[in-house]
């Protein structure tokens, strides 16, 4: 059995119980964001930089995660950051240099879509960095996100796990809803193909980037409801151990007035 597969799929929330978990951890987020922007007192103290880092499957539903994770914000309290492949110009530079200018200084917020992983998921599996390239990529990872939190920034990254059968099944549902369809394109069915490549790839990502200071949060996302609760649950406590971290007191219950 591999790393993946201790993960159960089968774990749901009711839709109620989902909704009253969804919307209390949206308001404790919002209390936090104003806190670390300096804005919820007026006081103009700046609490850590946070970033949110997203992986997962296709269809994994990190899209739907992010839209709620985001929805209780000011949009100008926050960035998401989609990531593509790399331009030409940015394949002349060493293949970190490209995600500098998204990561947030301090009081900031930024969600990245796809991130540095990259090289050691698909670049490793379609071929496009070399096998000394790709592992010699854990080590300068974990060396700069522990630059990064040694510096006070509070690192979430989450990886959105779903089973074979279950991203089938949003596959072929995005194929029969012309509003969704666009998601849907012949490279994530190829991937699908891959999957067992992905599947070493990932396990080996977990194995050797899971760090004290930067640690993987697995999301159990067959089920949408208890990933997107899981999702918000997981970044307002790594958000409110960073505030506290900084010296910044938090309540420990934001009452409605």
């Amino acid at each position: 059995m591999g790393l993946l597969d201790t993960y159960d799929l089968s774990v749901k929330l009711p839709g109620e119980v989902g909704a009253r978990r969804l919307a209390a951890a949206q308001r404790r987020l919002l209390y936090l964001r104003l806190i670390d922007g300096g804005i919820f007192d007026g006081s103009g103290t700046l609490g850590p930089p946070i970033c949110v880092v997203f992986e997962g499957w296709d269809a994994s539903g990190k899209g739907g995660a992010i839209t709620r994770l985001v929805a209780p914000l000011d949009p100008r309290h926050v960035r998401v950051i989609s990531i593509a492949a790399p331009t030409f110009d940015e394949k002349r530079h060493h293949f970190l240099a490209r995600f500098w200018p998204h990561l947030p200084g301090w009081g900031g917020m930024t969600i990245l879509d796809r991130s540095w992983y990259g090289r050691v998921l698909v670049e490793r599996v379609e071929g496009f960095a070399t096998e000394e390239q790709w592992r010699r990529a854990y080590e300068e990872i974990n060396a700069v996100e522990r630059s990064l939190t040694d510096e006070g920034m509070v690192l979430v990254k989450i990886w959105m796990h779903v089973s074979s059968d279950e991203q089938l099944k949003r596959f072929k549902a995005r194929e029969k809803d012309p509003l969704k369809r666009w998601k849907l394109t012949a490279e994530d069915w190829r991937n699908r193909e891959q999957r067992p490549a992905y599947e070493l790839a990932v396990t080996q990502m977990l194995e050797r980037t899971d760090t004290p200071c930067a640690p993987w949060t697995v999301v159990e996302a067959d089920d949408k409801t208890f990933a997107r609760v899981k999702v918000l649950e997981t970044v307002t406590a790594a958000l409110e151990r960073g505030l506290l971290k900084a010296g910044i007191c938090v309540d420990e219950a934001d009452e409605q007035p």
